[in-house]
């Protein structure tokens, strides 16, 4: 399509999307390929930029006295006609030049670009040398540098390698980013990946493979379209999506190469299958078909902003065919929209008569509804416009090339458009904003696109929601959940993961030999707690916390200690109170019988101390159940200590008093007693614990026992426990009653052959072995024991030595004072004595 003008802007679209190559004999020459399957949608975009032109000439405002003209070509879906026709814009297809010198202004002075990758790459490759502005606005195109309205392979973005390529699309980068919100909002994380075997399909998936891997998902299998439609490849690829446990499909190729594809996946009935398309495909038309429906019903795809052109319709249905050769895609146009022909060529077929009526049909030609890349397409006509606008504003002196010179527009050059071009900033009539960042990339806004059933049986495209990364309020994608459609027997979104997801209070751990997104739950040790779904670590609770049951929550540990509430705790508390009962109960009728010969014998003195002691004992057992205090825990073992010592000390002094009665009974011990009187006694008894108290002091000073809060007996558990702070001076105090109790029992054995009225020493004797039993087989249980029960292992042993001793030496005194008084008297015992003798 051609059409003259002081300035020309050069065109490739793809009118043809198949390109036949005809069977090599070599037996004559080659046939060069052609194109079949006329394509509307582009040829509509063809149009656009036609209209655009058009538009631009007449008006006043922008590039007055300057008038476009245009050179479009069908690149037919193939590099080298790409590249021929690239070539063909930038050089002229003249045979002969009749100006040696070279001078006046370029055949083009831009290109409005290819639509696939590959081409732009290997034309932006090349023209990039000379600066020719390339601008890309189709959204299925791969490319670097010049305007391009559809290429959108990330690797064009790079400024070195492709300086004079612009885009109105967003790149691939941006593409991905946008498939990746759609996949992460439905949790979609086990995916498989097909793409065509080109720069476009290449780049993209590429991209993807990085992106989705930093968002936590893994594909499942990685295909890729051959370039020649290779029926054994497609057959391969669709088994594997068949035999696949994915049922979400990414696919980046545009439309050409996946027919064949989906083609085969109708062969094959492959069915329950979320397929997401790229924006290269995600509004073709060549898809919308009954056929396809029942397997590419509910598709998701992206596709660049729709967007609305005044008087495009009008335009588009004025055209009209003409006989200059160069205008002949609008005749082959003609020829496939009416089905007729203008040289019939002797063949029985219709003739076309140029004056049909274009508003009578209704293909994507007339489809202006939802104008996608041709909104696009007249965006870049305007980019170039605008910035040829604004080359032509410069004023001498003041422009932005060497000496501050300005462009000559009568010689003028592309690469100094390339520098209007980047700083393009203007408001199409539809309100969206025009610009190019440093690497030549438009601004990233896509629709999210659903393919729902028509009401013919077809598929009709729907806008279900947008992806900006620029919108103002931050949410980056929205969509209209109510006004989607779902190809499949629950109606809703399928899942499509490796492993189910694990719930809180469980971990990954990861199969091994497969991706990350296969994996098994394992419930979090004891200690340790997930919050959160998919977790992949454990987190450890708090010191003073632990798991609980669900592992999901860290709650405060539990405290343990010896408490009044405990059974264990109220069972020892009573037993406490009873013994120190009994202990007053004896003394009371010890009182009530101080002046009989039982309670005077071997001092009642010493009794009573004994008796007092004992009851000390009995209470210092309350200050070993409660929450460990400060000065709980000082006190217990000092009270514990202190009142054991005067107990013993009392039945050592009392044994010694049996010793000393009998040896001052016999002629050669005469005068022993004087020598033991009360007074001595009572010294004995105090010196002796006034030791104790001094070891206690010592022990206080240097290294006071304190509350301590113990986990290692059990880590679910805080045991509240009085920490000694030093062991040497706890197993002094132990050792300093060991030691008397160990005398006490050894004097007493000695004298336990006594005769009968000085029998106490049996007794005392059978309380010390009592009380050693107790102790010995203490320190074993003691150190075994773990949290409280070490505690109430230490209580059971005052207890028992406590009732050890009350027992053994006072019952046998009660028993004959309450049942037997006829025997508490001085002359039963003497008689008993003389009896012997």
């Amino acid at each position: 399509m051609y059409q003259a003008g002081d300035v020309i802007l050069g065109g490739l679209f793809e009118v043809h999307f198949l390109t036949v190559f005809p069977e090599l004999s070599f037996r004559t020459e080659p046939k060069p390929p052609y194109c079949e399957q006329f394509d509307m949608a582009s040829f509509q975009q063809a149009q656009t930029m036609v209209f655009a032109i058009d538009e631009i000439n007449k008006n006043p405002h922008l590039l007055p006295n300057i008038t476009l003209g245009y050179q479009l070509y069908d690149n037919c879906v193939m590099l080298g006609m790409a590249f021929r026709a690239a070539l063909s814009l930038v050089s002229g297809t003249e045979v002969s030049f009749s100006n040696l010198n070279c001078t006046g202004p370029p055949p083009v002075i831009g290109i409005v670009g290819d639509s696939n990758s590959t081409p732009s790459i290997a034309i932006s490759s090349v023209l990039g040398l000379f600066r020719v502005p390339i601008v890309q606005s189709f959204y299925c195109l791969k490319l670097c540098f010049y305007v391009s309205y559809f290429a959108t392979c990330s690797c064009l973005s790079n400024r070195k390698k492709y300086p004079s390529f612009f885009r109105t699309i967003p790149s691939d980068a941006f593409q991905v980013r946008a498939m990746i919100k759609i996949l992460k909002h439905f949790g979609w994380t086990w995916v498989g990946l097909v793409y065509s075997d080109d720069d476009y399909g290449n780049h993209a998936a590429q991209s993807f493979l990085q992106d989705v891997q930093v968002f936590g998902g893994c594909i499942a299998f990685s295909e890729i379209l051959p370039l020649d439609n290779n029926r054994k490849y497609i057959q391969h690829t669709v088994g594997v999506i068949q035999a696949s446990t994915a049922r979400v499909v990414v696919v980046f190729s545009t439309s050409t190469y996946l027919l064949p594809l989906m083609d085969e996946v109708v062969l094959q009935n492959v069915t329950d299958r979320q397929w997401i398309a790229s924006e290269a495909w995600a509004t073709s038309p060549v898809f919308h078909t009954q056929r396809l429906l029942p397997f590419l019903g509910g598709t998701l795809g992206i596709a660049i902003r729709r967007g609305e052109i005044q008087g495009l319709h009008e335009f588009l249905l004025h055209l009209r065919p003409n006989n200059d050769q160069r205008n002949n895609m609008v005749r082959i146009f003609w020829e496939n929209m009416f089905k007729c022909r203008f040289n019939l060529g002797g063949r029985e077929e219709k003739m076309c008569s140029g004056q049909e009526d274009l508003s009578n049909t209704d293909t994507a030609y007339t489809d202006v509804s939802e104008l996608r890349a041709s909104y696009n397409v007249y965006k870049t006509v305007y980019s170039l416009a605008h910035a040829l606008h604004d080359l032509m504003q410069c004023e001498e002196g003041r422009g932005p090339f060497s000496g501050n010179s300005c462009a000559d527009i009568t010689n003028l050059q592309p690469w100094q458009l390339v520098h209007y071009l980047q700083n393009v900033n203007f408001t199409t009539g539809f309100g969206d904003l025009v610009s190019f960042d440093e690497n030549g990339d438009a601004l990233a806004i896509y629709d999210v696109m659903n393919w729902q059933p028509s009401s013919d049986g077809s598929i009709v495209v729907r806008t279900v929601g947008v992806v900006d990364e620029g919108a103002a309020t931050g949410k980056v994608l929205t969509l209209d959940e109510e006004a989607l459609y779902w190809n499949f027997a629950t109606k809703k979104p399928p899942q499509s993961v490796c492993s189910e997801s694990c719930s809180p209070g469980t971990r990954r751990a990861r199969r091994k030999g497969l991706p990350v997104c296969c994996f098994d739950c394992l419930p979090c040790a004891d200690g340790e707690i997930s919050n959160t779904t998919d977790a992949n670590e454990c987190t450890i609770c708090p010191d003073d916390f632990w798991s609980n049951p669900d592992k999901d929550r860290c709650v405060p540990k539990e405290e343990e200690f010896l408490s009044y509430e405990d059974p264990l705790g109220i069972s020892l508390t009573t037993a406490s109170l009873l013994g120190t009962c009994f202990c007053a109960l004896v003394m009371i009728i010890f009182a009530l019988h101080r002046n009989t010969p039982i309670v005077r014998a071997n001092n009642s003195e010493l009794s009573f101390l004994l008796l007092l002691s004992l009851k000390l004992c009995f209470l210092c057992v309350l200050l070993f159940i409660g929450r460990p205090q400060l000065w709980t825990c000082q006190l217990r073992h000092a009270v514990f200590g202190i009142s054991f010592v005067l107990c013993i000390s009392s039945i050592l002094v009392k044994t010694m008093v049996v010793i000393a009665v009998f040896k001052s009974s016999r002629p050669e011990g005469r005068g022993a007693m004087k020598w033991f009187g009360t007074a001595q006694q009572r010294s004995t008894v105090m010196v002796l614990t006034a030791l104790q108290v001094a070891i206690c002091i010592v022990w206080l000073s240097n290294a006071s026992p304190t509350p301590h809060k113990n986990s290692q007996y059990v880590s679910s558990k805080i045991v509240y426990e009085c920490a000694i702070s030093s062991v040497a001076g706890f197993a002094v105090l132990l050792g300093y009653i060991g030691f008397l109790a160990a005398v006490s029992f050894l004097l007493a054995f000695l004298a336990r052959n006594l005769p009968d009225h000085f029998n106490e020493a049996k007794f005392i004797t059978f309380s010390m072995l009592i009380f050693c039993a107790v102790w010995i087989a203490f320190v074993p249980a003691y150190v075994s024991s773990p949290g409280k029960y070490a505690v109430a292992v230490e209580i059971f042993a005052i207890l028992a030595s406590s009732f050890g001793l009350l027992v053994a030496i006072f019952a046998p005194k009660c028993y004959i004072i309450l049942l037997h008084p006829e025997k508490n008297t001085k002359k039963n015992i003497m008689g008993r004595e003389t009896k012997k003798k």
